[in-house]
């Protein structure tokens, strides 16, 4: 799967632009503030219906337009194509349009569009609140288990109304009982998923990693949410009046978290920045395996600004997994000769000369 054309229009400095994208690597160059990474904002809002580089919608569309609108041509693994299109306004309106057809949520792009961004903001995963985390291993879960989505709602739902609950004592004592029965349900089933995930995603990790860096005593562990030798029935039992007083509950999937430990210590405090950025680059490339294997689609990567704290070595090892995926790569760098050789011989590589908002296919190397 991949993208084989991509149309912007109104997103930041971006003038609108149509590019015919390699399926294999895209490398976009050009001076820092040039636009570069707004290529990859585009693409990301089109998988995802929302920003990596803004939680606000005004910075994203153009000062002078009232929407920014993004049009993608997947190309399926299955054969065929697939029509992709998202417009948000200034005033939050989202309209999403899979095959000429109104989307439900922005979860069916993310089904159709798997999307990885390894930028500068990826050392958060490790550094970051447990919530980065979750989202992280939600991200890959939801890809793998068809059931996960489902089961997430159903967890929403109940934790909203336990919650609601919590704060202005509404709920009947049968009503709570049944909430907290939905709840549990729905949390053995989340931890079941993840569990099974992180079980596949330990030894690929682990592979994938030892390409790019020798880290003897690095553990990945999981952490449910709750106490592991105790059902969470009881323990929303237990702590009942301490969720009253804080009007919410404490104990649940939506606490849960991935450990990172090095020599028995969080690896975010003993790590350099190279290496956190190598461990995270691991754990990205190792959940596209998975989504490969459980898919018959791929993912496309987003990496912004790849030379960056990176040397030549871990540069070309880096570039070189992600060639083994064998799926659609768009990658920015202010100096493209650091990335113009170490691909194989046989795989495409289009280039993007990006200056002042305006994209330019540039010839690609080998020709």
């Amino acid at each position: 799967m991949s993208l084989s054309r991509i149309m912007v229009t109104a997103v930041r400095n971006l003038h609108p632009v149509t590019l015919s994208p390699s399926p294999r690597i895209n490398i976009l160059h050009g001076a820092n503030g040039s636009g570069k990474t707004s290529v990859l904002e585009a693409i990301h809002l089109l998988g995802l219906a929302r920003s990596f580089r803004s939680t606000r919608l005004q910075p994203v569309i153009h000062y002078e337009q009232p929407a920014c609108t993004i049009f993608g041509q997947v190309q399926l693994a299955e054969g065929g194509t697939s029509n992709l299109g998202i417009s948000r306004d200034r005033q939050g309106e989202l309209q999403i349009r899979i095959d000429g057809q109104n989307a439900r949520s922005a979860a069916q792009l993310a089904d159709l569009l798997p999307l990885q961004l390894i930028n500068p903001d990826s050392f958060r995963l490790l550094e970051g609140a447990p919530k980065i985390r979750r989202q992280f291993l939600d991200w890959g879960v939801f890809h793998v288990e068809h059931r996960f989505l489902g089961a997430w709602q159903r967890l929403q739902k109940a934790l909203r109304q336990r919650n609601s609950w919590l704060r202005h004592g509404t709920l009947d004592g049968a009503s709570q009982a049944a909430w907290d029965r939905e709840l549990c349900s729905a949390s053995q089933d989340i931890d079941t998923y993840r569990r099974a995930y992180i079980q596949a995603l330990k030894p690929v990790f682990e592979r994938t990693l030892a390409e790019l860096l020798q880290l003897e005593g690095l553990t990945l562990s999981y952490y449910r949410g709750w106490d592991k030798d105790r059902e969470l029935s009881d323990v929303l039992a237990s702590s009942l009046q301490r969720d009253q007083q804080l009007g919410h509950t404490q104990a649940g999937p939506q606490r849960a978290d991935l450990r990172l430990r090095l020599a028995g210590h969080n690896a975010a405090e003993i790590l350099s920045r190279g290496q956190q950025k190598l461990v995270v680059c691991a754990l990205r490339i190792a959940q596209g395996h998975l989504v490969n294997e459980a898919k018959r689609g791929q993912c496309i990567y987003l990496v912004d600004d790849l030379p960056s704290e990176l040397d030549e070595q871990h540069r070309q090892a880096l570039c070189r997994l992600l060639e083994d995926l064998r799926c659609q790569v768009f990658i920015t760098c202010v100096d493209h000769e650091l990335l113009r050789e170490g691909w194989q011989t046989d795989t495409p590589v289009a280039m993007f000369h990006v200056e002042h908002g305006r994209i330019t296919q540039t010839q690609d190397h080998r020709e």
